[in-house]
């Protein structure tokens, strides 16, 4: 079992998309206690995460903020290794 989540999987047998989408999942709750949401939909070989916000993250005027101060520094402290994190439509 994994310490983080309690899977049965270990972090180190998981894909780098896995433990992106694992971040992610921690950072939801966030956004939907705004009224958002963000989903995962792709992480490309450089280690470049798409996401994709909703709800009412989507069009927000702070979105671009919430983007680079939130989402990606904290994908980047739990993963040193993304490089860059952007929204698409």
């Amino acid at each position: 079992m994994c310490d983080s989540c309690g899977c049965s999987q270990s972090q180190s047998e998981q894909t780098f998309e896995q433990k992106v989408a694992e971040v992610i999942e921690m950072i939801r709750p966030a956004l939907q206690g705004h009224g958002g949401d963000i989903e995962l939909v792709s992480v490309d070989e450089q280690n470049n995460v798409s996401v994709r916000l909703q709800g009412a993250c989507q069009g927000c005027p702070g979105a671009k903020m919430t983007m680079k101060s939130g989402v990606e520094r904290i994908l980047k402290e739990k993963l040193p290794e993304v490089n860059e994190v952007s929204a698409v439509d």
